[in-house]
């Protein structure tokens, strides 16, 4: 497993992380390897962007369907 160094941490990042770890009962190095596990679970923008791009969208509503419910409302 790799081992990550993070230099130039300021000091009331490290006092941030270290209280919420204590108050999670976690040492500060588990508790950051988790939250990095959560960051990196999550996708880009990048990603994001592409899977809504590669949607199937033959079958969605059109624009003027929208427009259509929507410009009564407006009145």
């Amino acid at each position: 497993m790799p081992t990550l160094y993070i230099r130039d941490v300021p000091e009331a990042v490290a006092e941030t992380l270290k209280a919420r770890a204590a108050d999670r009962g976690q040492s500060v190095s588990a508790y950051v390897n988790a939250q990095l596990a959560l960051i990196a679970s999550r996708p880009s923008n990048a990603e994001i962007v592409d899977r809504l791009r590669a949607r199937d969208r033959s079958a969605s509503i059109s624009t003027q369907a929208i427009l259509a419910e929507v410009d009564p409302a407006r009145r």
